[in-house]
């Protein structure tokens, strides 16, 4: 075959250059045929790169059966909060530029340390940091609500597409019932508290709160998230904590719903009230999750409760009561399904025993009826240990081995990455030595990834790798095996990089093979392309 294409090429010298490419699906061999006068350095440029490269010398053709290496699975991923600026902007009133810098640094550093995946705040108290006709502008960003960044651009869009870049997944992080932060300026007429007053109740530490028995409450919070899933290309949206509020919001006394408590027992409601109170969360929970399939199958939604359901489950563990507390049965939508993901805040050591890091995991994982992701949140920030980062390595490694079939965390917050390099550091040693895609999500639909089409040529430097899909839409990754000597490597690429030059010897072992899976948005590998560098 090499000598049909090298006479080919001869036939054509004169007036034309010719490339060999496979089809995507067949090893058969097809021939595109390009003008020389757009052929520079023996390469066509980048805008027409479309089907392939010229290069000087086409190596060998053939497709090899291999068997590749497995790649790494583990969900990676940090919390980014825009609430209070903890995380993100830094300040507000930063320029445009300066918002885009301090996002590209963050998403650099979670890209260079292995991570792959950002869970980014977007809607932290009935605000927005996304172009929104439900909810106005956040405080956080531009320090007044309402107020569009100038010059403009959609922050959301931005981290969303500059994630993707990187071979980061980006998931939503909404409050759905927090109105108003105390830390959110004064009420303007932009706020929802004031286009929502007759839903919306005022706690005592200055908050405002969406009433979660009010219909319009979950119609609207709903209609938000149905907004962002249908308009943006995001990965997975994601609820934390905060239901109904914790006690010393309010200074101790009961959330004050009795308009909405009322209005249900004079139609007829037998449920007592912390009952009707949990019904009405759990009631949304189970809508969000179907509503979010119905518009995007694909996008992922996780849930991040409180760590402990109860105290006593399981047996030692005391503490605050979500289920009392919040009106939160998180046992039940974990049993039910309502999820993708589950990341309860397992923000305590491994020991003591009280609130037990590995306890609560294990028990965590034992109400896991429908095999769903369990990635747990760990308290990278502030863990209550002598030694922070032993402590985090330590709970890292034993979400691996209690949750073997799907291990991942979620650290809170990315602060404690960014401003501890010991933690950073140990992390990346220790545990994200290597790269690593997401864990599969089979339950959640996806179209078959074909195979890649892989073109290998000689050049003086070294070999060089081309690689094209014809889905190149749905592209999240793409996974590059090379044979060394008898050892095969591997590396995990994004999407936007098509071609690698790779050395002919790396520690003295030559390069004798080199294969291609592209990967898809769920973690879903494509069937492999396999090549011999050399002709036989």
């Amino acid at each position: 075959m090499l000598v049909g294409i090298m006479s080919t090429l001869f036939m054509a010298c004169k007036s034309k250059k010719t490339k060999v490419l496979e089809s995507p699906v067949q090893a058969s061999a097809v021939t595109i045929t390009v003008d020389t006068s757009i052929v520079i350095n023996d390469r066509i440029p980048k805008k027409v790169v479309k089907e392939g490269i010229v290069a000087k010398t086409p190596v060998a053709e053939e497709n090899l059966k291999v068997e590749l290496p497995k790649v790494p699975r583990e969900f990676r991923a940090a919390w980014v909060a825009t609430v209070a600026n903890i995380n993100w902007p830094s300040k507000r009133n930063l320029s445009t530029e300066d918002q885009k810098k301090e996002a590209i640094a963050l998403l650099d550093l979670l890209k260079d340390n292995n991570f792959n995946a950002v869970i980014f705040q977007v809607r932290p108290s009935a605000d927005a940091l996304y172009n929104s006709k439900l909810e106005p502008w956040s405080i956080f960003l531009n320090g007044e609500i309402g107020k569009a960044p100038t010059p403009y651009y959609d922050p959301l869009e931005f981290w969303t597409a500059e994630a993707h870049k990187r071979g980061l997944e980006l998931h939503v992080w909404l409050n759905p019932y927090r109105a108003h932060h105390s830390n959110g300026g004064q009420v303007t007429n932009e706020s929802m508290v004031r286009k929502a007053s007759d839903y919306i109740v005022r706690l005592k530490n200055g908050m405002y709160w969406f009433d979660p028995s009010d219909q319009r409450t979950q119609d609207h919070a709903a209609a938000v998230v149905n907004d962002i899933v249908k308009r943006y290309n995001i990965d997975g949206v994601h609820f934390d904590d905060y239901f109904y509020p914790y006690a010393t919001y309010n200074g101790g006394a009961d959330f004050p719903d009795d308009k909405t408590w009322k209005a249900y027992k004079t139609n007829g409601g037998t449920l007592s009230r912390p009952d009707w109170r949990r019904d009405n969360v759990n009631r949304f929970i189970e809508r969000v999750y179907k509503e979010i399939k119905e518009e995007k199958n694909h996008v992922k939604f996780g849930l991040s409760p409180f760590g402990i359901w109860k105290p006593g489950y399981p047996a030692g563990i005391t503490g605050s009561s979500q289920y009392d507390e919040l009106y939160a049965d998180a046992k039940l939508w974990w049993n039910q399904g309502w999820v993708d993901y589950f990341t309860p805040q397992l923000y305590w050591p491994i020991n003591p025993p009280k609130q037990s890091f590995t306890a609560l995991l294990k028990w965590w994982q034992s109400e896991n009826k429908h095999n769903r992701h369990l990635w747990p949140g760990l308290n990278t920030v502030e863990i209550r240990a002598a030694d922070k980062p032993t402590e985090i390595v330590n709970q890292l490694q034993a979400t691996r081995e209690l949750v073997p079939n799907s291990p991942g965390a979620v650290h809170w917050s990315i602060a404690g990455l960014t401003k501890n390099p010991t933690m950073l550091n140990k992390i990346k040693s220790s545990m994200y030595q290597e790269q690593a895609l997401v864990p599969l999500t089979p339950w959640l639909n996806a179209n078959p990834l074909l195979q890649p089409t892989l073109l290998l040529t000689t050049e003086k430097d070294g070999i060089y790798a081309k690689w094209l899909h014809k889905q190149s839409d749905e592209i999240r990754q793409w996974i590059l095996y090379t044979r060394y000597g008898e050892v095969w490597t591997t590396e995990i690429l994004e999407p936007g990089l098509t071609g690698k030059l790779l050395p002919k010897k790396k520690e003295g072992k030559t390069l004798y093979d080199v294969a291609v899976k592209a990967v898809d948005r769920l973690g879903n590998e494509s069937p492999y392309i396999a090549k011999p560098v050399q002709a036989k």
